[in-house]
């Protein structure tokens, strides 16, 4: 009975630890993607209202060291914190959320079931194909049109917009989506697997400590 007692309370003081770890983690984590999030880059032969940031470095570690739904978390959390400084009504936001939690979930539940090196680079893979249609698929039907109706944003501007960075294949909203954001995407995809396939082994310890 004693003992019963003991490892009960055994118990519940270790879950109150991994607990107070795993919300100091996500923390961290959600601190360094809201920071990241305001490094942000146009890429060359891509219209100035796309940008480039680098915080889905911290939501991919999260999304592999503290799992595929703590991602989201963080995910939710970096766009929630980056709203009072929003210029697109906050679709902007709600779009990186959506398009960001596409890639660290797709990538964060295939690596929970291959935790090794071939596995987390399929689940990058993975995440970045799926970022990139599901991307494709909210621009398309929401968000461009979003900002043409609601915004009014004329689409022979974004187009013009695109034409003056060089991108001469875009006419209308089907070429804007086939060579705009879907290399877009996929550049975005490749660059941030590429850093964290570099950080990850070195972050690891004090990611699972």
């Amino acid at each position: 009975m004693i003992n019963s007692k003991l490892n009960s309370s055994s118990n519940s003081v270790t879950g109150s630890r991994n607990i107070a770890k795993w919300v100091a983690k996500t923390g961290i984590l959600a601190s360094v993607a809201i920071l990241l999030m305001f490094l942000e880059m146009v890429i060359p032969l891509m219209p100035a209202f796309l940008k480039f940031d680098f915080s889905e470095i911290a939501v991919l570690l999260a999304a592999f060291s503290l799992g595929p739904w703590t991602a989201v978390l963080v995910e939710l959390i970096k766009n929630l914190a980056h709203l009072p400084m929003t210029g697109t009504s906050g679709v902007g936001e709600l779009a990186n959320f959506l398009v960001g939690s596409a890639f660290v979930l797709t990538a964060g539940l295939y690596y929970r079931r291959h935790k090794n090196r071939k596995g987390a680079f399929i689940a990058m893979g993975l995440g970045t194909v799926v970022m990139t249609v599901v991307a494709s698929f909210l621009n398309y039907y929401f968000i461009v049109p979003f900002y043409v109706n609601v915004q009014g944003w004329p689409m022979d501007a974004l187009v013009e917009m695109s034409n003056l960075a060089g991108n001469k294949l875009v006419t209308d909203i089907e070429s804007l989506i086939t060579f705009v954001f879907v290399p877009f995407n996929i550049f975005k995809g490749v660059v941030i697997s590429a850093i964290v396939a570099l950080l990850y082994k070195r972050l690891s310890p004090l990611l699972h400590k």
